[in-house]
């Protein structure tokens, strides 16, 4: 039946047995009757009830001792239910039957008790338990049996009585042993001990011939008893019982119980002794039976008393084996901190002898730097703060046997609240290995092992302290090197080695305590500043002067040039914003030249998007059609007629428009294109000087041409190629050369124009004034024209340079062409200086063919006139 169910018919059924039971006291019934009724119904009810639960806790929990516990009390109720039918049913020889289903009822309950949750978990710890009780309950017994004096009346129903005393006993001492003690189990024990008690009056009742209302209100306690035990033996709600540790307690009772039975035989003699003549047979046996089963429970004792010893010292041996061996050294404090114990390890770990440590203060072993933040740690543990908690952790050096520190870790914990210890327990680790293992790997982890600099890592670390101070003023240099690529190549990788060593070396010297130089890996440092932005820019300049001095190493000589991008803290979010914007501004200043210093801004991040944009597409830019020229007309001076034209070279680009040289030929001399632009340059320029009507032969054409594809073996063949594919003769055609690409290596330009010069091509030395060409180089290389500088005729201050250089080119037999002609002043000067030609925004600004040769009709036009 259901659980809710079972119970909630107890509960009426119990009322109603009790009005049987009256009924039966009154006379209304017999109180045969009425107690057969009354008991026999409320313990089949009872049964009924506890094995229904019992098949419950089988089915469903799997726990088997406690759905055997359920059953066992349940088989106790049905035989309860069935004693009580032998007054009724069978009259004669009724003590004897209820004698014997007072036994079997005791038999039941007292294994249903055992079985119970809580009770005990294995069989040995049962039977010793019930032990126990037989012994109280063979000495109660006899003290009932001793304690009425000679000529008083004995219990007529003796083994009622003894069966009574040893299943009580034995069910009071398995629930009060139980733990933890559930109550469900003091009421199943405390109902079956009054069943069992009204079970033996109702024998000694029977036996004495009582009959009338004692009968049935005799039943009265067996059915409170019969509900009460249902009640508790079906409890299976309960938790689960904790887990402790296994003691010889489990296996036997404790030794108070053993004085309670001998205490009450003891007594029990000692009165009847004081009371009656003598001990009569029966006493006698009831003596020696309980001698046997106390002699033998002692016997029980000090077997399992003399095992326990032999396991402790078992285990005495092994804690000192792993004591001595062990890695750590153990101390025992009191609350004092005095040492009272050291494990013998100490000898062998630390080199401390017993007398140097057992009686003295603990903190005298700490080293004074770590004595107050040990002590604080301890004095939270004696403060009770960490109970329940693991061992607390204390890192401090301690004095070894030499007088020596070492790094050590201790665990401490507090076991004052165990009696046999009472007092702190410390475990002590040489750490000092592993601290030195620690150092190490942190060394490697944050510094290069080449330089000996700060690595990338510690670099970030820095950063983050930096952005992380009040304030966050700091500035972030990144410092690249040139040139470095081609050391390794051409004098191999320990010289390169050694270079950046030196570098390291010089950046020591430079930077501050407060510095943070760094290597970020192959040609890249960095130096984290807290100094303001003038600071510096002041360091990064000296940076870019001591690291351009020469590197004397053995057997080399090698000089660098550097670039440095710097970047502000304050300017970013956070630290890796700042690197970011460093390195931007490093590329600026590289895309810039060498030796520079620039400091990163928002333009220089747009300018190098831009720059990245246009890498990307001049690779293909002749292909797509996207390369123009213009052309700008060389006029006379005096009469504005066009003696020839430059082709410019331009980029219009389908999204930024016009594209000048001065930006896309620096991209293309990185990209390795020029040769390609020039070529497309050069047949471009012809084909259209070819398709020009209005020029006539004198008029010649000028195409730049950039040093790398000038010093081309196929350029001489290649030019020739393009000149009679088009019909235009040689001496039209003039390759200019810029002045600043000549100082480089002049023999080899000499070179170059000795063969163009063999083809008939002229030759032009482009903005001649603005570099470092002596006038002596002119005597030496084969150009037929001189196009000088703007600045030379810009400034009335430079009018006596430009008669010079003018002078100087009419005797060498150059033509002479002025440059960048503005305003009608430098036409002036230009003029005074005897400059027959000139080119300039003064004179003719640079435009498409169509207009060209719109100009060159109508100077064609005039002249016809």
């Amino acid at each position: 039946m259901p659980r809710d169910t079972g119970r909630l018919v107890l509960l009426t059924v119990a009322p109603l047995a009790a009005l049987v039971l009256f009924a039966g006291a009154a006379g209304l019934l017999p109180g045969p009757v009425a107690l057969a009724l009354a008991v026999g119904v409320t313990g089949l009810c009872a049964t009924a009830y506890l094995v229904d639960t019992a098949l419950a806790i089988h089915h469903t929990e799997r726990a088997f001792a406690a759905c055997r516990g359920a059953g066992f009390v349940g088989m106790g109720a049905l035989a309860t239910a069935l004693t009580v039918l032998v007054p009724w049913w069978s009259p004669a020889g009724t003590v004897t039957w209820v004698s014997v289903g007072l036994g079997v009822a005791a038999g039941c309950y007292v294994v249903g008790a055992a079985l119970l949750p809580g009770a005990a978990r294995t069989w040995p710890v049962r039977l010793r338990r019930g032990f126990d009780g037989l012994g109280l309950g063979v000495s109660l017994g006899f003290a009932a049996y001793l304690i009425p004096p000679d000529g008083q009346p004995r219990p007529a129903a003796l083994p009622a009585l003894l069966i009574t005393a040893a299943g009580v006993s034995i069910v009071t001492v398995v629930v009060l042993r139980a733990r933890p003690r559930p109550v469900p189990a003091v009421w199943c024990g405390l109902g079956a001990a009054v069943v069992l008690i009204a079970l033996a009056a109702l024998a000694e009742v029977l036996a004495l011939g009582v009959t009338g209302p004692a009968v049935p209100l005799l039943g009265l306690p067996m059915v409170a008893g019969l509900a009460a035990a249902a009640a508790g033996g079906s409890r299976r709600d309960l938790p689960p019982p904790p887990a402790t540790p296994r003691n010889p307690d489990q296996y036997l009772a404790s030794y108070p119980l053993l004085g309670i039975p001998a205490a009450v035989g003891v007594i029990a003699a000692a009165w009847h002794l004081l009371t009656g003549p003598g001990f009569d047979t029966e006493a006698i046996v009831f003596g020696l039976v309980m001698v046997t089963v106390l002699v033998l429970r002692e016997l029980l004792v000090v077997h399992d008393i003399r095992r326990y010893a032999g396991r402790l010292r078992v285990a005495e041996a092994h804690f000192r084996s792993l004591v001595a061996g062990a890695t750590d050294l153990t101390l025992v404090l009191d609350e004092r901190l005095t040492v009272q114990w050291q494990s013998p390890a100490a000898a062998r770990l630390f080199g401390l002898r017993d007398a140097e440590v057992v009686g003295r203060p603990f903190p005298e072993l700490i080293h004074p730097e770590d004595t107050e933040d040990a002590l604080a740690v301890i004095g939270s543990v004696l403060a009770g703060e960490h109970d329940g908690g693991p061992p607390v952790l204390v890192n401090a050096r301690m004095r070894d046997g030499t007088r020596l520190w070492r790094d050590t870790e201790s665990t401490i914990s507090d076991q004052r609240a165990v009696p046999e210890v009472a007092a702190l327990v410390v475990h002590v680790r040489d750490v000092g290995e592993r601290r030195h293992l620690e150092r190490t790997l942190h060394k490697l982890a944050f510094l290069d092992q080449l330089t000996g600099l700060a690595n990338r890592r510690a670099l970030m670390r820095d950063l983050h302290t930096f952005h992380e101070r009040p304030g966050r003023r700091g500035t972030l240099l990144v410092v690249d090197l040139h040139g470095l690529a081609e050391v390794n190549d051409t004098r191999g990788r320990e010289v390169g080695d050694a270079v950046l060593t030196e570098v390291a070396r010089r950046l020591r010297g430079l930077t501050g305590g407060e510095d943070v130089p760094a290597r970020l890996g192959g040609d890249e440092f960095a130096v984290l500043t807290p100094d303001s932005a003038v600071q510096a820019y002041a360091l990064a300049t000296r940076i870019v002067a001591v690291l351009g001095e020469p590197c004397r190493l053995p057997g080399a000589d090698v000089i660098l040039h550097t670039t440095v991008g710097l970047a502000e803290l304050a300017d970013s979010a956070d630290p890796d914003e700042v690197l970011r914007h460093a390195d931007l501004a490093r590329q600026r200043a590289r895309q810039l030249g060498r030796d520079r210093v620039e400091w990163y801004d928002p333009d220089v991040e747009l300018q190098l998007h831009r720059r990245m944009e246009l890498e990307r597409q001049l690779l293909g830019a002749a292909g797509r059609g996207e390369l123009d020229l213009v052309f700008q007309p060389v006029t006379g001076l005096r009469d504005g007629h066009p003696a020839g034209v430059e082709a410019l070279l331009r980029w219009r680009h389908p999204e930024l428009g016009t594209i000048m040289p001065g930006e896309f030929l620096p991209i293309a001399a990185a990209l390795g294109v020029t040769a390609e632009l020039d070529e497309w340059a050069l047949d471009a320029a012809c084909r259209q000087l070819s398709g020009w009507a209005g020029g006539d032969e004198d008029f010649w054409l000028a195409v730049n041409i950039r040093p790398k594809e000038l010093l081309t073996a196929r350029f001489p063949e290649q030019v020739s190629t393009t000149l009679r594919r088009h019909g235009i003769a040689p001496e039209r055609l003039v390759v200019e050369v810029a002045e600043t690409w000549i100082a480089e290596d002049v023999p080899a330009v000499v070179a170059a124009l000795t063969g163009l010069r063999r083809l008939g091509v002229r030759a032009a030395l482009d903005d001649f004034g603005s570099g470092q060409t002596s006038l002596a180089h002119l005597r030496r290389l084969p150009v037929d024209m001189l196009k000088l500088n703007a600045s030379l005729a810009g400034e009335a201050s430079e009018a006596g340079v430009l008669q010079v250089v003018v002078g100087l080119a009419r005797r060498l037999g150059l033509e002479i062409v002025a440059k960048g002609l503005e305003t009608p002043e430098q036409i002036e000067r230009a003029l005074a200086a005897g400059c027959r030609l000139g080119q300039g925004f003064a004179l003719a600004n640079p435009a498409p063919a169509e207009r060209i040769e719109a100009y060159l009709e109508s100077h064609r036009a005039d002249r016809g006139r």
